[in-house]
């Protein structure tokens, strides 16, 4: 009888990767993007308010794995209006650096920001498979964001039929 070298790799070594800390680094950098957020719609909606534009409508709409603001439409009232060159600032964290980030945003780009970022918060996915579609309407009066938003589903029946 001879004996052979076994021909197996070895078995992998345990994992060193720390999913708590993965996850914990996670939550507290969503913390720090949620408490961006009330500056950040202050200064919209402060810019909107000094622009004469009470409203701004957001259209968007994603399936199959892409998705896409439709349309952006500033009102003064009943009345359509372009939004006006004015830039105001948004503070924002970049991947690479856990400082935050001023940047200045024309008050069109920040509405567009925002849309993406509340969006992928109540609806992570909302451009996947089957998609979603909506609007939002930011009211500047009454310094609110309020979202319509419809979730498109496949669904199936199972019929049987004794004859």
């Amino acid at each position: 009888m001879t004996l052979t070298e076994p021909t197996l790799a070895p078995p992998m070594a345990p994992s060193t990767v720390d999913m708590a800390q993965i996850f914990a680094a996670h939550a507290a950098r969503a913390a720090r993007i949620e408490a961006l957020r009330p500056g950040n719609k202050d200064r919209l909606f402060d810019g909107l308010m000094a622009a004469g534009i009470t409203h701004v409508t957001v259209t968007f709409d994603g399936a199959g794995d892409s998705g896409q603001i439709e349309s952006i439409g500033a009102w003064s009232g009943e009345t359509a209006v372009e939004f006006p060159a004015t830039e105001v600032e948004y503070a924002a964290l970049t991947w690479d650096d856990p400082e935050v980030e001023m940047r200045q945003l024309s008050l069109e780009d920040v509405v567009e920001q925002l849309a993406y970022d509340f969006l992928s918060d109540s609806h992570g996915g909302w451009e996947n498979n089957d998609g979603g579609w909506g609007e939002f309407c930011f009211d500047a009066a009454a310094r609110c964001i309020h979202l319509e938003f419809n979730e498109r589903y496949t669904s199936s029946e199972l019929f049987t039929h004794d004859f």
